[in-house]
């Protein structure tokens, strides 16, 4: 059972968890439904808890203006910073904490990781599925923002985008599109900044098959970095994980016991 979100909707999670349990920040890709994330809450067991980042204007926001990439990182770095005081009593905080985000999600999970430089409780940034964030946005997806309905649909192809059965389906396209059209245009709209590297430990997740990643796209990735991020080159295209979470949720696993092992000495 989904748990209801936190008064301020920023976070889902699948369940109450214990106050000292790792959480898991989960950013989705651009039309992906954060809660869809979820359902790997069982390939971490009670090691770890996720935590599904709900953004205005989806789910239960969708009322609420949709914010720019840097707005979005603003909020969910506050919205993080205040659950960690509330979960520790007191504005340290106890528990350790991740973030992980997909494509769109990796651009804005490493802006909020800029934002929480001076949480002591943040100690990985998992980033998959995206090229170096001075490379954004691409001329590839500054193109396809400028698109609308089925044209979109199309070129979205070579993101790995809607699967047939949704191609073929009309009404199910007019659902699904405006909030993918939406995320592409805040991708669009995004703007790098220089910015001291980060502290934390940062880990680069690619599928080998992945049309839009190229090793060139990922070594400018160090320069964001005060130690050099480890790459995993993985099985599969842009959505490697759709087959298992595997490949995410065993990186996840390692870095929380190596976490534990270095608390407990």
């Amino acid at each position: 059972m989904t748990a209801p979100a936190r008064p301020s909707g920023w976070f889902v999670t699948g369940g109450p968890g214990a106050p000292d349990t790792p959480r898991v920040y989960f950013f989705a890709h651009a039309g992906g439904d954060p809660r869809s994330f979820l359902a790997w809450q069982s390939e971490l067991g009670d090691e770890a808890q996720i935590a599904a980042v709900c953004p205005p204007g989806r789910g239960h926001r969708a009322a609420e203006p949709r914010p720019t990439l840097e707005e979005f990182a603003d909020g969910a770095a506050a919205a993080i910073r205040a659950e960690e005081r509330d979960a520790g009593g007191a504005a340290h905080g106890d528990r350790p904490v991740y973030l992980f985000g997909h494509s769109l999600g990796g651009l804005v999970a490493f802006e909020t990781a800029r934002r929480l430089r001076d949480l002591p409780a943040l100690r990985h940034l998992f980033v998959s599925g995206i090229s170096a964030p001075v490379l954004a946005p691409s001329q590839r997806v500054r193109d396809l923002a400028a698109l609308e309905g089925k044209e979109f649909a199309e070129h979205l192809g070579f993101f790995e985008g809607l699967p047939p059965e949704v191609m073929a389906h009309d009404e199910l396209l007019d659902l699904l599109l405006p909030g993918v059209i939406a995320d592409f245009r805040m991708a669009a709209g995004y703007r790098y900044h220089s910015a001291a590297p980060l502290e934390v430990q940062v880990s680069l997740i690619a599928g080998r098959d992945d049309a839009y990643l190229h090793p060139d796209k990922m070594r400018e990735w160090n320069d964001e970095c005060r130690t050099p991020p480890t790459l995993y080159w993985v099985d599969g295209g842009h959505f490697y994980f759709r087959g298992s979470p595997k490949a995410v949720t065993d990186l996840l696993l390692d870095a929380v016991r190596a976490d534990r092992h270095v608390e407990v000495i």
